[in-house]
């Protein structure tokens, strides 16, 4: 294999790669290099990529399970393992303004399907039409955020659980549907995860995160606040401008995004998203004494 290049796009976290073509059939090499720099960056774009569905979803194959997108089953029970990303349905025609204010939610922090048992480890979007103005996705690292705490914080969260809750999340935003709103009940993971890989750390908060168990009300959203802002402080935010082919990967274990605001009704967006489900050793199914 040739060694693909690798391009760091923040001093925390993320990486551009040169040299890498992404599909289902890759070779070892070529692919544990991908995990490895996967593990060590966080985020990981490719440029210049010709996926397609069948493409993108071989490669997710490769990656680990692929996580049945949450909408369509909530809504109906079918699995389908992608998501459309923008203003553009699947067969090329504009969504109604009902898809644009539901996927607004995604210009609040998250990290995808931290409302589900078992989150997802990573989220694979690639770009097909992007808008000439706006439309770009943020990221930040609750990895980088946890390593800046001081002590005295970091042990305090330590053995706290949060409960992350979808219902609580998107209401504001737009109707979840009754079908949909059932399929999600509220679950709880640790405050703190480690990364199996290397033992880092990073607490896990974002829009989802309802509560702290344990705490009242108002300290709860103080502490899943101060974190929050804590993790987005705008000099530890990668603000990524999309390109038509690119595809980028990220770890959300460890990170969260936002998308940001475009003009829906001037320019097209579309970007098809898969994720691979994550590890259930994580995951906390009984209440903490």
């Amino acid at each position: 294999m040739i060694k693909p290049e690798i391009q760091p796009l923040h001093p925390d976290f993320g990486a551009r790669i040169l040299g890498v073509t992404l599909s289902g059939n890759m070779a070892g090499d070529t692919l544990d290099f991908i995990r490895q720099s996967f593990e060590q960056h966080s985020l990981l774009c490719f440029p210049e990529q010709d996926l397609d569905d069948e493409k993108q979803l071989a490669f997710t194959r490769l990656l680990g399970t692929p996580e049945a997108e949450h909408v369509r089953f909530g809504q109906t029970g079918e699995i389908s393992y992608f998501g459309t990303v923008g203003n553009i349905r699947d067969d090329g025609t504009s969504a109604d303004p009902a898809n644009a204010r539901y996927q607004s939610g995604n210009q609040l922090w998250h990290s995808d399907s931290s409302f589900r048992e078992v989150p997802s480890s990573f989220s694979i979007l690639h770009a097909y039409e992007v808008p000439q103005e706006g439309g770009d996705t943020e990221f930040a690292s609750m990895r980088a955020g946890y390593a800046r705490l001081p002590e005295a914080l970091r042990q305090r969260i330590e053995p706290l659980h949060v409960i992350h809750d979808y219902v609580f999340s998107r209401s504001p935003v737009a109707p979840v549907n009754p079908n949909h709103a059932a399929s999600l009940p509220p679950v709880m993971h640790p405050m703190v995860r480690t990364n199996p890989t290397h033992g880092l750390k990073n607490y896990y908060v974002g829009s989802h995160a309802r509560s702290i168990v344990g705490l009242s009300g108002i300290e709860s959203r103080q502490l899943l606040d101060e974190l929050l802002e804590h993790t987005t402080e705008p000099d530890h935010v990668l603000r990524h401008a999309w390109c038509p082919g690119e595809t980028v990967i990220w770890d959300n274990r460890c990170l969260l995004h936002k998308g940001s605001g475009y003009d829906a009704d001037r320019w097209r967006r579309r970007l098809r998203q898969t994720r691979v489900v994550g590890d259930e050793k994580g995951v906390i199914h009984q209440t903490p004494a």
